[in-house]
């Protein structure tokens, strides 16, 4: 297990004229369900197909259609359930939740109000290095996601795709445990971390498959410790939900921007009113969207078309035996068993695929010159290039054949810098490559000697110095390098540079 430090909640203070304020933050996150089929039918979840191709009956509410449970979308919201620490309900129901959109054909969704698949978790999320916090997860649920309006093909009329409609989404509600913006984007990005690893989210923001609902609200300094004696939420101020935010930069600035919104409502002795609100990037400001809806205000009811949901202790059971190893533990095993700082572990365990090449090329090999290298100048290759560590041109087999080249003294590191670029660019065995560019260092002491010699002869006044100040005699381990291009072996060099000086 990882050494960390827990930290209690560390508000962000806000200025204002009347005194200081203090963030308090919740958030829901819709995250789409990694399946092939959509929730309630057997219809395609692919993205990118042409508009209203992935469509059944049931999605598009045609009369007579009754849903059906996809159980690997259960079994996927219980997987999540499992990786973050929380209770599964071996009973759960759904609930039709009633409101009119254009892109919700049924006139509702359905979705999981009272009696949720997955109960109270939580999610540790590291603020720097050793120290973290827990923010609670209150609860999981599954729900439908709608369709999407197409406002920008035709000046006087919108269109709609239903192709996301009927796909399974996650609700992942926490409590109001996050108290600042960049904690805030921590979360989520652990949130997605863990998701991406145990396999039910791909947690693709930019297309919306992860997306965050943030709940904003103002309170005075210690009204956040009389909320946590009495769990009173009224001590927390009223909070504007910011919807559909899929941007961890954009998560923050609309934080701050919202926080400072309400706070000079406050001090000019108004009131927020409770109410959802989209934020706009290019102006920097969140915009109301409209007025905060209560439970009672979507009429839910339980879904007349679908029994409760009742599942077997022993197939969690099951799941729970098939789980991967998730961030933290791997994060704790790859500082235990390659010595890695917690740094390095952290940028290698971010994304899966990372970690997997990382593991590859570390195998037998020294695990802090593996993460060196990945880290150094394979990742900072890859960033430089826009490209992801899956679309490498260098396999771990190849970064892992430089390696065992320097280990074994037949190139230096300089030399291994170059095949780096050269396998970038024209591929093959480094091995191979390093000989035919003539890569191999100098081992014959006998070539070194002569050099050395010959350097040695030259230089009378050289030598006298090194013998008074041993460091000198580096000097003449540069020239025989200089002098063999770079190819001499620097460790014999050195040891016969200090035998022939009698150093």
């Amino acid at each position: 297990m990882l050494d960390l430090t827990y930290e209690a909640p560390k508000p962000k203070i806000i200025a204002g004229a009347t005194g200081d304020w203090e963030l308090v933050i919740g958030m829901e996150i819709p995250a789409q369900v990694a399946s092939n089929a959509k929730l309630f039918s057997g219809a395609s979840t692919q993205v990118g197909a042409e508009p209203n191709s992935n469509v059944s009956f049931v999605d598009c509410a045609m009369p007579g259609m009754l849903p059906v449970i996809n159980d690997f979308c259960v079994e996927q919201a219980v997987r999540s359930g499992l990786g973050l620490k929380a209770a599964i309900n071996l009973r759960s129901a759904f609930d039709r939740k009633n409101y009119f959109y254009p892109d919700l054909p049924q006139g509702y969704q359905i979705s999981q109000l009272y009696h949720p698949i997955v109960g109270e978790g939580e999610v540790l999320v590291e603020l720097s290095p050793g120290v973290a916090r827990h923010v609670r997860i209150e609860r999981i649920h599954l729900e439908q996601d709608a369709g999407k309006s197409i406002h920008d093909m035709d000046p006087n009329m919108s269109f709609v795709d239903f192709n996301r409609t009927g796909v399974a989404l996650m609700e992942i509600v926490s409590r109001p445990d996050i108290r600042g913006p960049e904690e805030a984007a921590a979360y989520v990005s652990k949130l997605r971390q863990i998701l991406r690893y145990l396999g039910t989210c791909d947690g693709n923001m930019q297309n919306g498959n992860l997306r965050a609902d943030v709940n904003v609200s103002v309170c005075r300094p210690g009204d956040y410790e009389r909320y946590q004696a009495t769990q009173d939420f009224g001590n927390l101020g009223t909070r504007c939900e910011i919807k559909n935010m899929n941007s961890l930069r954009f998560i923050q600035q609309a934080i701050d921007y919202e926080a400072r919104r309400q706070i000079a409502i406050l001090e000019d002795g108004g009131k927020v009113m409770q109410e959802t609100r989209l934020y706009d990037p290019d102006k920097g400001e969140t915009r109301s969207m409209r007025s905060k809806e209560e439970a009672h205000d979507y009429r839910y009811f339980p879904c007349p078309d679908l029994l409760p949901l009742e599942i077997e202790q022993a197939w969690v059971d099951d799941i729970a035996a098939r789980m991967p190893e998730l961030p933290d533990a791997k994060k704790a095993r790859f500082m235990a068993d390659f010595g890695l700082t917690d740094y390095d572990a952290n940028v290698l365990t971010a994304e899966l695929d990372s970690a997997a090449f990382f593991e590859e090329v570390a195998k037998g090999r020294d695990g802090k010159q593996a993460a060196n290298w990945i880290i150094n100048e394979l990742f900072g290759r890859l960033n430089k290039e826009g490209k992801a560590v899956t679309e490498s041109p260098l396999s771990s087999a190849q970064i892992g054949g430089v390696l065992d080249l320097i280990a074994s003294g037949e190139i230096t590191t300089k030399m291994a810098k170059d095949l780096f670029e050269i396998l970038w660019s024209e591929g093959g065995n480094p091995a191979d490559v390093a000989a035919r560019h003539g890569m191999k260092q100098v081992t014959d002491t006998g070539a070194i000697e002569a050099a050395l010699d010959a350097l040695i002869a030259a230089n009378p006044d050289q030598v006298e110095k090194a013998k008074v100040n041993a460091k000198l005699a580096g000097w003449f381990t540069g020239q025989v390098l200089k002098a063999t291009g770079g190819k001499a072996n620097p460790a014999v060099v050195n040891q016969m540079v200090a035998q022939k000086l009698g150093l």
